[in-house]
């Protein structure tokens, strides 16, 4: 009997096809062209709902492939296996594709006509998500509905209890940030790691 296609299938393919952005990317420092990065099914347990790819990503074709991964890793309190086992957790950018540094070096937002083209239809198409981790102020505005400070936002974790966490983006330059807010460690931190424990039992 031949095997029929599921709708994620067919829609993952369709985003790695995707070459909505490739005029706007060949005008970047960068001057790359798209490669998006798509990791998700729909069984997936946990959403983590990031920004974009940076560079490293970007060439390896893995998410949270770089030093702002270990940082989150460490967070969550997982080893880089269960991390990938893309059965149980999904990982889903504000852009899918690297968006490229500007003339200083710095990385580009991503752009808004992602999200706009794919995540309505991402997200419908999950169907046991136990937990959606919020990363970075990006993903916190599209998931919560609202635009507010990454900080507000963080210092009213609780209030999203307990599907939704939101976190900082785990980037070496939020460094100065984590250490004048020591609560993010000793109180977010644990209920985090108990609660991944949780949605991927």
């Amino acid at each position: 009997m031949p095997q029929v296609d599921r709708p994620s299938d067919n829609l993952s393919a369709r985003i790695r096809q995707c070459r909505i952005c490739a005029d706007r990317f060949a005008s970047t420092a960068t001057a790359h062209a798209p490669r998006p990065v798509v990791w998700f099914r729909p069984g997936a347990r946990l959403l983590i709902a990031g920004q974009a790819p940076g560079l490293r990503v970007h060439e390896s074709g893995r998410p949270f492939d770089d030093r702002s991964g270990d940082r989150l890793r460490d967070w969550m309190g997982l080893d880089r296996d269960t991390f990938y086992d893309l059965s149980r957790i999904a990982v889903v950018p504000m852009a899918f594709c690297f968006p490229g540094y500007d003339g200083k070096g710095a990385d580009l937002p991503p752009p808004p006509i992602c999200a706009r083209s794919w995540h309505s239809a991402v997200m419908a198409g999950f169907n046991d998500l136990r937990l959606r981790l919020l990363v970075g102020g990006h993903a916190q505005s599209w998931h919560l509905g609202r635009r507010a400070p990454v900080s507000a936002v963080l210092r009213d974790w609780r209030r999203h209890l307990p599907g939704t966490i939101p976190l900082p983006h785990p980037s070496w330059r939020n460094t100065g940030w984590l250490k004048k807010n020591p609560w993010f460690e000793t109180e977010l931190v644990p209920v985090l790691r108990r609660r991944v424990q949780e949605a991927l039992q």
